[in-house]
């Protein structure tokens, strides 16, 4: 760019003639000169030198609709260094930005849940690591079916048109439940011949069987990503298998594992531009059952037990992984009513849906929201509500 020649910018008339009588032509021979030398070489005064320098930085930067004219206002003050490198960073700036827009970085996944996609600004970000957390049966799977369902529609109808990798760690994906909220939201797809079908073979479901089948199929998966056109990654669930780890006396042994499993989805999103979901289950932090599960209550058969777990539930995978994901989603259920609450998210507010789980998967039963602050922003609550009652999901 900064050799750029000032014969070929299509400068004003009588710019160009000054220039090229002194000499100067190259953005750099422009550009190089302090203002009050670039007076003193056109023999004019500073507002015809700095109209000088805002013409040439205009044409000197890359193309663009809005930026250039106010780069160019803005380097008119600065030093020879300064301005050459504004100019080289405003290039790699832009270059940058228009690979991220080639790659779908800067896209969403809608979920059509049109309240939740406006606080997302869109749907699940590309490109990023999004967490799903809540206790057992209150609808993580349901919405990571639809998620799945999402990304292999066509673009005409608001999908992403490519395939899905969903690691199933607790044998809960459903192919029925999946063409039944297809049928139920896409009526249509159905009237096309061999369109179900299709979409249906672009899922590739994974079930490894142990922490270390799960690292193992996650080391081989980069390559298989970028060459097959996958367009979404779903983990349901990691901590799955933290909970087996523990039952077996090995929690020392997960703890590097997970950590490692963590940043390779993490550069896994940002390496192949793609959204990666994750569901994360919940456990309780009170002093008698510290590391239970919730879906281990009634197993133990302690009633009283449950009361104490609903109140005290906190995310299973700790601090660390809440820190690395970009959006989590908390799943909860109290006053009878079962809620998503953006519980981070970097350009939302702390926000709430009521949702139902129907045929057709999860619907919001208002777009609204409902603002969340204070400590319900991070806590995660069960209560006054039958989980048992979901839809089955049947393979």
């Amino acid at each position: 760019m900064a050799n750029k020649l000032v014969s070929d910018m299509c400068l004003p008339p009588h710019l160009a003639h000054l220039l090229a009588a002194r000499r100067l032509t190259t953005a750099k021979d422009v550009l190089s000169l302090p203002e009050v030398e670039l007076m003193s070489l056109l023999d004019a005064g500073l507002a015809t030198a700095r109209d000088a320098v805002c013409h040439v930085s205009e044409f000197a930067c890359p193309p663009c609709q809005t930026v250039p004219r106010l780069a160019s206002l803005a380097i008119s003050g600065l030093g020879v260094s300064e301005r050459l490198m504004f100019c080289d960073r405003f290039a790699q700036a832009l270059a940058l930005l228009d690979e991220r827009v080639r790659l779908g970085g800067g896209g969403r996944l809608a979920t059509t849940l049109c309240g939740l996609d406006e606080a997302l600004g869109g749907g699940i970000p590309l490109g990023k690591l999004t967490e799903v957390v809540g206790p057992s049966g209150i609808g993580k799977t349901q919405f990571c079916l639809k998620l799945a369902l999402l990304a292999t529609l066509p673009e005409c109808y608001g999908g992403l048109n490519g395939r899905v990798v969903y690691i199933d760690t607790e044998s809960k994906f459903s192919s029925r439940r999946m063409i039944e909220i297809c049928q139920k939201s896409f009526p249509q797809i159905f009237r096309q011949e061999g369109l179900a079908q299709k979409m249906a073979g672009r899922i590739l479901v994974m079930r490894p069987a142990s922490l270390s089948d799960f690292t193992k199929s996650l080391e081989q998966m980069k390559v298989t990503l970028l060459q097959n056109d996958v367009k979404l990654l779903i983990v349901d669930s990691v901590a799955a298998f933290m909970s087996s780890e523990n039952e077996r006396g090995t929690t020392g042994f997960t703890q590097h594992p997970l950590r490692w499993a963590l940043s390779f989805l993490k550069s896994i999103a940002e390496l192949t531009r793609i959204p990666v979901v994750v569901s994360n289950q919940v456990r309780s932090q009170s002093n008698d059952d510290g590391y239970h599960y919730s879906f281990e209550v009634k197993r133990m058969g302690d009633g009283d037990g449950a009361e104490r777990l609903e109140s005290h539930l906190v995310a299973a995978l700790g601090i660390q992984w809440a820190h690395a994901v970009t959006i989590r989603l908390v799943f909860e259920s109290h006053s009878g009513q079962r809620f998503i609450k953006v519980a981070k998210s970097p350009m939302s507010p702390a926000v709430a849906f009521p949702f139902i789980v129907e045929s057709s998967g999860i619907t919001l039963l208002n777009d609204e929201g409902i603002d969340v602050s204070g400590p319900e922003i991070t806590s995660i609550r069960c209560q006054g509500q039958n989980l048992l009652g979901l839809l089955p999901l049947e393979n």
